[in-house]
């Protein structure tokens, strides 16, 4: 008997301002290019896609494209979706070791 899986979807689970909040945080801290695109589409799926493509001022398919595995978002693109989702990209200074 084969025995029957569903796919997992972390949008489903991120409920709420908080948890998302903190996917974000760690998909930027990371660096990971590839990570970061991943975290702001399973955000922008949780709030809904429509929604956030409208406000980011893209299509919806544009913006699962771009938010997708293989997809690179433009900066003007990644800007709008930060400004969608309500949230503020900043920039600190690296540690050095000198």
């Amino acid at each position: 008997m084969a025995i029957e899986t569903t796919l997992f979807d972390a949008a489903e689970f991120l409920d709420d301002p908080t948890s998302q909040a903190e996917l974000l945080a760690d998909a930027f801290e990371s660096g990971n290019a590839t990570y970061i695109a991943q975290a702001l589409g399973v955000v922008a799926r949780a709030r809904g896609m429509s929604d956030i493509a409208r406000e980011a001022g893209v299509t919806r398919e544009a913006l699962y494209k771009a938010l997708s595995e293989r997809g690179d978002p433009k900066l003007s693109t990644l800007l709008g979706v930060a400004r969608a989702l309500g949230v503020k990209l900043t920039a600190t200074p690296l540690a050095r070791n000198d």
